[in-house]
């Protein structure tokens, strides 16, 4: 299947947001109201531009004006709402075909610059998008003596053998 490589990105994607939720739940109350202010900023940024896309590849209109939230969401809603998205990426990613994958999507920024992307080059993004800011927050908690989330793709294929 020529989607497997995006449809093991997008699993290892939900893997480590998952994780990355449970270890913020297991010490949200170790950290300072500060660092809660930024990890919700962090998750927050993440969810929204999953968000965006999901809506760039539905072909559906979105309301967001830049890429988080105007208000910072509550943590449990956040992590549900992570929870979801992911799900549906996943979802989708293993419906789509080779053809699917290569189809440009027209859309514009939340600057307003038009842009378009394959399918491909989209979930791609919000896999590698996910990634980036994962290791932000884990860098939060490591300043704080926290052990952040397993994130690499061998500790995925580690923890799935």
């Amino acid at each position: 299947m020529i989607n497997q490589p995006y449809s093991q990105l997008m699993a290892i994607k939900r893997w480590a947001d998952r994780g990355l939720c449970d270890v913020i739940a297991e010490h949200f109350d170790q950290l300072s109201p500060e660092d809660t202010a930024i990890m919700l900023r962090i998750l927050d940024h993440i969810h929204v531009v999953d968000r965006i896309f999901q809506h760039h590849l539905k072909g559906l209109p979105h309301t967001f004006q830049a890429p988080r939230s105007e208000t910072l969401p509550d943590f449990k809603a956040l992590a549900a709402g992570i929870e979801e998205v992911d799900d549906w990426y996943a979802a989708y990613v293993a419906s789509l075909t080779e053809e699917a994958l290569k189809q440009p999507i027209d859309f514009a920024f939340t600057s307003g610059k038009k842009a378009r992307m394959l399918r491909g080059e989209i979930v791609l993004h919000v896999c590698l998008h996910g990634t980036y800011h994962r290791g932000n927050a884990g860098a939060v908690l490591q300043l704080r003596g926290i052990t952040p989330s397993r994130d690499s793709i061998t500790d995925f294929l580690e923890a799935a053998a």
